[in-house]
C-alpha cells in the first residue's frame, strides 16, 4: 500500500536518486512499475559512468553561469522537464505541480499530450510559456485540433514525439486519472482481416515524413522532433523546416535492444553541425551526466524519472528541489573543470 505523501522534502536528500526510495514507498506497486519500466539499461549507464572529467584547478570561473538561449527563450539552466503522461498518478497536483516547480527554478517544462490535467490549467499554474509535446492523433484533422488548442493556450513551441507510432500497453488507470485533453481514440481497422496486425492495422494511423512537412505548414511555432536516433532522420527533419531535434530512446519503452540515445548523440551532432539546437533525453540522473552530454554536443537535456521521484515524494517542492540539486551539481562540475559557462563545455571534449 502507498504511504502518505510528505508536505516537505525529507531530511538527508543530497541527490535526485535519494528521492527514489521515498517515491517507491508512496506509490502503488503497479504505478511504480509503470514509472520504472524501461529504465536505462546497463550499457547506457556504463556509457555515462565511463566519461572521465579532467579537473582544471586555478581557472578563474568567477561570474560563471548556466544560462541558455533556446528557441528565443532565455532559461537559467539547460535542465528541462521532459513530457511525462498521467502525472496525477504520482501526486494529486499532477502536471500543475511540475509546471510550477519548473517556473520557480527559472526553467522549462514540456507538457505531454497525455497530461492528466487541462492544458490551460497547467500553463496558468506555471505563469509563463511552456512547450507542448504532441502525439499524432491518428489523423491530420484531430492532430491539428489538439495543436491549435495548445497554441491558443499560450504554449510557445511544439515537440512532436515520433518514435512511438505503435500504441504500447499502458497500466490500467484509476478512475480519477485520464488523458483529459484528448478526443476518444479512433477505432482501428478490423485487424483479423489483415495479413499483418502491425503493418495493415496499427501503422495505418502512424505519421510519415509527409505528415512532418504538412504539420510544419500548420503553425508558426518552433517545431522539434523527439525520438530521433539516426543522423539521416535528423538531417531530413531540419530540411523539412524543423527547428530542433531531441535525441531520445523514449526512456527505453519503445524498442528494447535499440541503440541508446547517448551512443546516437555524437553522430547526430556532427551531421547537424550547429544548424539547430539538439536536446538530449534518456537516462540523465545528475549534474555530472548533464555536463557529459553537453560536452558531447547537446545544447540542453531533459529529465524524466528523477523529477517524478520528487513529485511523488513532495509535490511541487520535490520537483523544484530535484532541479536545483542537478543545477548545483552541474555548476560544481563546471567550476572544477574550469568551465565558466555552457559554451565552454561544448568543445566536443571532456578534457
Amino acid at each position: 500500500m502507498a504511504s502518505p505523501r510528505l508536505n516537505v522534502c525529507p531530511d538527508g536528500i543530497r541527490t535526485a536518486q535519494d528521492y527514489r526510495p521515498y517515491a517507491e514507498r508512496n506509490l502503488e506497486p503497479a504505478v511504480w512499475q509503470y514509472l520504472q519500466e524501461g529504465e536505462p539499461n546497463v550499457h547506457e549507464r556504463q556509457a555515462f559512468e565511463a566519461m572521465r572529467l579532467v579537473p582544471r584547478p586555478l581557472s578563474d570561473v568567477r561570474g560563471g553561469h548556466t544560462r541558455i538561449r533556446l528557441l528565443g527563450e532565455t532559461l537559467m539552466h539547460p535542465i528541462l522537464l521532459a513530457p511525462v503522461a498521467y502525472q496525477r498518478l504520482f501526486h494529486p497536483d499532477g502536471e500543475c505541480a511540475s509546471a510550477m516547480a519548473a517556473a520557480a527554478q527559472d526553467g522549462l517544462m514540456v507538457v505531454s499530450s497525455l497530461a492528466s490535467q487541462p492544458l490551460e490549467e497547467i500553463i496558468a499554474a506555471a505563469g509563463r510559456p511552456l512547450w507542448f509535446q504532441l502525439y499524432w492523433q491518428g489523423s491530420r484533422e484531430r492532430t491539428l485540433r489538439l495543436l491549435r488548442r495548445a497554441q491558443a493556450a499560450g504554449y510557445s513551441a511544439v515537440m512532436w514525439t515520433v518514435d512511438a507510432p505503435v500504441k504500447q500497453a499502458v497500466m490500467r488507470l484509476s478512475a480519477h486519472v485520464a488523458a483529459v485533453n484528448l478526443e476518444p481514440p479512433l477505432p482501428l481497422p478490423e485487424l483479423l482481416q489483415y495479413q499483418s496486425v502491425v503493418f495493415d492495422g496499427w501503422m495505418t494511423q502512424a505519421p510519415t515524413w509527409e505528415d512532418v512537412a504538412w504539420l510544419r505548414d500548420q503553425t508558426d511555432l518552433p517545431l522539434l522532433l523527439k525520438g530521433i536516433l539516426h543522423p539521416e532522420d535528423a538531417s531530413r527533419a531540419i530540411d523539412l523546416g524543423c527547428e530542433g531535434i531531441v535525441v531520445s530512446s523514449h526512456g527505453g519503452r519503445v524498442l528494447p535492444g535499440g541503440v541508446t540515445a547517448i551512443d546516437a548523440l555524437p553522430a547526430i551532432v556532427q551531421r547537424l553541425d550547429g544548424r539547430v539546437p539538439v536536446l538530449f533525453d534518456s537516462g540523465i540522473r545528475d549534474g555530472r551526466d548533464v555536463f557529459g552530454v553537453l560536452a558531447l554536443g547537446a545544447d540542453a537535456v531533459m529529465i524524466g524519472r528523477p523529477y517524478l521521484w520528487g513529485l511523488a515524494t513532495a509535490g511541487a517542492l520535490g520537483v523544484a528541489h530535484v532541479i536545483r540539486l542537478m543545477r548545483d551539481e552541474l555548476e560544481m562540475v563546471m567550476a572544477l573543470s574550469g568551465r565558466k559557462q555552457l559554451e565552454d563545455i561544448r568543445v566536443r571534449s571532456l578534457a
